[in-house]
């Protein structure tokens, strides 16, 4: 079967909600979707008030409290939110580049310490995070039981052990000084024995795609990835791309229509969907691709019209300032300020002036269509 490059884009959006919000719990929400970018303590909030309906923050607090839902450094070596029945596997797949991205750097290896030297202390560090631990106690503990600087030692530690990040109380659960707690480290099995597990996670929550595309979106190797679709082969379903590339899929997940409607939406900094695949044409267009994802990594929350990026969109005073980077309909900008009218009265009792840090990235932005829609 072969799949066209605008059917890969309402694949996607059908797996990840966003074709129409869904009546859903948190954890079955994320569980859909499978892994919520949370480099921003916000940004699994707002990715989850636009696919669920009637998303309640509160929720997202208890499952973090809970920990139905659980934060970690996982996929690219950075902040993710999966369920907890997800975490083990997910981890132990990961863990070799978790490692590799750390163990080799020379702010671990400046310490003197050997890989053996890391792998020892983990034991100890478990049983001491066993309850939640700042960064500054566990320096200090790492001080003391170690005799070296204990920060570069610890930047190491907190990416590849089995960690968790504890909640620490308002506006988002977790705030900018987090604190750590051990996480449930049931025996996986290794991590190729695991990594089957995430890929069919993956192309439940991002197919059809590729094994580049799984590789790109872990961070993973290549040819683990292959190894891994090989150990599947006989439970996925392949397709060719727009392009003639080879995709494989999980039979009976959603494939709508190349037509079917996408309603607008303003998504979250850094948004799963934008960072899913290797070519990100499937939902950003390639003129803005740079002007959504900057230099130093960031990627600001945008406008999603039609299933595919059209521009940003940040909080100012009575609203939220829209910039299209093209002309949009008359209904398009309806729609807009409508869920902007939503999304300004669920920002106002947690922070209304959410991502406004990241301000600097719109003094460079070309000249555009910028209206601000108004929040009440």
């Amino acid at each position: 079967m072969r799949i066209s490059a605008r059917g890969l884009n309402r694949a996607t959006l059908a797996r990840q909600l966003l074709l129409r919000r869904e009546a859903l719990g948190v954890g079955d929400a994320v569980r859909r979707v499978f892994a919520v970018q949370a480099q921003h303590p916000a940004s699994p909030y707002v990715a989850l008030w636009n696919r669920i309906t009637d998303f309640d923050p509160a929720d997202l607090d208890a499952a973090f409290t809970g920990r139905t839902l659980v934060k970690a450094t996982l996929l690219r070596i950075t902040l993710h939110v999966v369920h907890a029945d997800d975490h083990p596997a997910v981890h132990t797949a990961m863990r070799p580049s978790l490692r590799a991205a750390r163990l080799g750097d020379r702010r671990f290896t400046v310490s003197g310490l050997s890989v053996e030297d890391a792998d020892a202390v983990v034991p100890e560090l478990l049983e001491f995070t066993a309850r939640p631990r700042t960064a500054a106690e566990v320096e200090t503990w790492l001080a003391a039981r170690l005799g070296v600087p204990p920060k570069g030692v610890w930047w190491a530690l907190r990416t590849f052990a089995p960690l968790l990040h504890a909640p620490t109380g308002s506006p988002w659960s977790f705030g900018a000084r987090p604190s750590y707690v051990t996480a449930d480290v049931r025996p996986e099995g290794t991590p190729d024995e695991r990594l089957p597990a995430l890929v069919r996670r993956y192309l439940e929550a991002f197919g059809p795609a590729s094994v580049v595309d799984v590789a790109q979106f872990a961070l993973v190797q290549r040819s683990r990835v292959r190894e891994a679709v090989q150990a599947l082969s006989g439970t996925l379903r392949r397709l060719e791309g727009p392009d003639g590339e080879e995709l494989f899929d999980v039979p009976g997940a959603p494939l709508p229509p190349a037509d079917a409607p996408a309603p607008p939406r303003l998504m979250a900094m850094w948004d799963s969907t934008l960072l899913a695949h290797a070519d990100r044409v499937r939902v950003v267009p390639p003129e803005y691709r740079k002007l959504v994802t900057r230099s130093n990594g960031d990627v600001l929350p945008t406008l999603l019209v039609d299933g595919y990026v059209a521009g940003v969109w940040r909080p100012v005073g009575g609203g939220i300032e829209a910039t299209a980077f093209r002309p949009l309909p008359d209904e398009v900008w309806q729609g807009l300020a409508a869920e902007a009218r939503a999304l300004v009265a669920f920002l106002a009792d947690r922070e209304p002036l959410v991502y406004r840090r990241y301000d600097r990235w719109w003094s460079d932005l070309p000249a555009a269509d910028v209206r601000v829609l108004p929040g009440g």
